[in-house]
């Protein structure tokens, strides 16, 4: 085989001394081959423009501020888990806006049963009734399993906010989200501040730890999903915000890059 024909000299590597077998090539070759396909197979990310609340929502599960007049509603419509439901067992929408300090996400959600199960918040907290809300601060994507590269606060109808940690269990950030929510009929109102930690999150010293700023036209990855049980050992059904492709579709909780772009904008008649 002539020099020129050796496997990656296209690629400007000296494969002479390199070490690179061809089959490792070949592997190199698939591996980055199936990762474009699954780039592919995924949907664009839905973007969301949340408006500048000119005053911060009170957190008390009312959804009668003003700012909330001027964000769109969006649906909570994807099914990641579970088979086909009645819209009177679930359905839901949510909008949000943002100050320089935090997001504020609002969540109507329509469920004929709403129950928390497991009084120990670190406990399955995922097969209790909760909204859970995926921000990736630098929407830079990519694996959060058991890092703060981005995060899954699940947060309980007894406003307990639970993710992963870095040691592969689940921890407590209840300074992180706030929440309130109220219920009327079926319908439950979900009024909730959330704070950005990027991936520099230090978790042996959580009180040094400083949220980053918001600022308008910067993107941040963002999805919204909600745990449904309505009696069972393990939930029924698991909504999300965003498209997943695939057969697995439970993935936020994993890979960054199915959340949405939330880009927050400034009012249409400038800042507030």
């Amino acid at each position: 085989m002539s020099d020129r024909n050796r496997p990656g000299e296209e690629l400007g590597i000296n494969t002479k001394h390199s070490g690179f077998t061809r089959l490792a090539w070949l592997v190199a070759i698939a591996l980055l081959c199936t990762a474009a396909y699954m780039l592919l197979r995924q949907p664009p990310r839905p973007e969301y423009q949340a408006p500048r609340a000119a005053q911060a929502p009170v957190i008390d599960g009312q959804a009668t501020d003003a700012c909330w007049a001027a964000a769109p509603w969006r649906p909570l419509d994807q099914r990641w888990v579970g088979g086909p439901t009645s819209p009177t067992d679930f359905s839901g929408r949510y909008k949000v806006v943002w100050t320089p300090q935090r997001l504020y996400v609002l969540a109507e959600i329509t469920d004929d049963v709403v129950q928390d199960t497991h009084p120990d918040p670190l406990v399955t907290w995922w097969d209790d009734d909760c909204l859970e809300i995926f921000v990736d601060p630098d929407q830079s994507g990519g694996d959060h399993q058991y890092n703060y590269n981005a995060w899954a606060y699940h947060v309980a109808l007894n406003g307990h906010v639970v993710d992963m940690g870095t040691d592969q269990k689940g921890h407590l950030y209840d300074g992180h989200v706030q929440s309130r929510h109220t219920q009327r009929g079926n319908i439950t109102t979900w009024e909730t501040s959330v704070a950005l930690y990027p991936d520099t999150y230090n978790e042996q010293n959580p009180a040094a730890n400083q949220p980053q700023l918001i600022r308008a036209n910067v993107p941040i990855g963002f999805a919204l999903a909600y745990c449904d049980n309505d009696g069972s050992a393990e939930r029924e059904n698991f909504f999300g915000s965003v498209p997943v492709a695939g057969t697995d579709k439970n993935r936020g909780w994993i890979d960054a890059s199915i959340f949405g772009t939330l880009l927050p904008v400034e009012p249409a008649t400038g800042k507030p």
